[in-house]
């Protein structure tokens, strides 16, 4: 990892809430994200990783400010971001940049590709003369491995969706931003390009970038991450080095999530038989009561387990099961 304890994360969350209103008459809350607490180093890829309805898409867009949050800190090289407004939030993006799932929603399907740096020059950079920015673009396009000639001129139907994924990272480096958060971005893409993306990853975090990397799938995940955050009904369960959560991964929904990947070295026979094994290990324990016997059943909040490895509570719910209950 390239990034050092002692140094200021790129971005901090503390605490950070986010409820929404629903039902007929708004008269209920839905609470998206529940008090998610992690970092992001320079350097270092992190994978908040969990189903579809987790929360995590919403916990990107807080950091991105296209959702506002509901309590809660979030911080960029220790500046306090939470609440941004006009012209603070305009430079904010020079720090902070998204590429999302859906390569093609970002793209107006009747203008050239261009159109994305040419907005950009005239937002940011109002002052670099023409030539000077043709030349950024060009720089940026192949520091993403796009050929400029094969790129430039043409509309977004006829370039792939690897292609256009990778050119919104070259659009978004174009700023030098610290953190870029990368939302399911290679789900829509074919297996052929997938790992072009995932390893234009890894390369902007060998150059310092940190990166929240957004997915449902673990085996992305484990590929691609320094560490992951599980998180489970908009909570925060499991976090740590990504090789000591999956190789031993100590929440209940951690280890369901694991043992629903199909696994090219072993059988189904042999997957479950490993489940039953770590299932009986840990049965009738919860690891975070197990460091933290004084907290109540339900608690939120993480405890170190191991170096590196934090776990939350069993409990999750009304209707989740805890030992401290039996």
């Amino acid at each position: 990892m390239t990034a050092t304890a002692t140094a200021t994360p790129v971005l901090s969350l503390e605490a950070v809430d986010k409820v929404y209103k629903v039902g007929t008459f708004g008269t209920a809350e839905l609470r998206a994200v529940r008090s998610a607490t992690f970092d992001v180093n320079a350097g270092e890829v992190v994978s908040l990783i969990g189903e579809s309805g987790s929360g995590k898409s919403t916990l990107g867009k807080m950091v991105l400010h296209l959702v506002s949050s509901d309590g809660g800190t979030m911080r960029v090289s220790g500046k306090d971001v939470t609440r941004l407004k006009g012209s603070a939030r305009r430079g904010y993006y020079r720090d902070v940049q998204g590429v999302f799932q859906d390569p093609f929603s970002s793209f107006n399907p009747i203008y050239k590709v261009d159109r994305v740096f040419d907005a950009l020059h005239r937002s940011y950079f109002p002052k670099v003369r023409r030539a000077e920015w043709d030349g950024r673009v060009h720089e940026a396009l192949e520091s993403v491995t796009l050929r400029p000639d094969e790129i430039l001129g043409k509309y977004p139907h006829q370039l792939s969706g690897g292609q256009l994924q990778r050119l919104l990272v070259a659009r978004a480096l174009m700023l030098s931003p610290k953190l870029l958060v990368a939302d399911e971005i290679i789900s829509m893409l074919d297996a052929s390009t997938r790992i072009d993306v995932l390893n234009l990853l890894v390369e902007l975090k060998q150059r310092g970038l940190g990166i929240l990397f957004v997915t449902h799938d673990l085996s992305l995940g484990n590929y691609v991450s320094d560490r992951v955050v599980i998180l489970y009904k908009g909570r925060v369960v499991e976090a740590g080095a990504t090789r000591a959560v999956f190789d031993d991964p100590l929440h209940p929904y951690t280890r369901d999530l694991l043992a629903s990947v199909p696994q090219l070295d072993a059988t189904w026979e042999e997957v479950e038989a490993r489940e039953a094994e770590r299932t009986a290990r840990l049965a009738g324990t919860c690891a975070f009561h197990e460091h933290d016997p004084s907290a109540p059943a339900g608690a939120e909040g993480l405890v170190e387990v191991a170096d590196g490895h934090q776990v939350g509570c069993f409990r999750l719910g009304a209707d989740d099961p805890c030992p401290l209950d039996a």
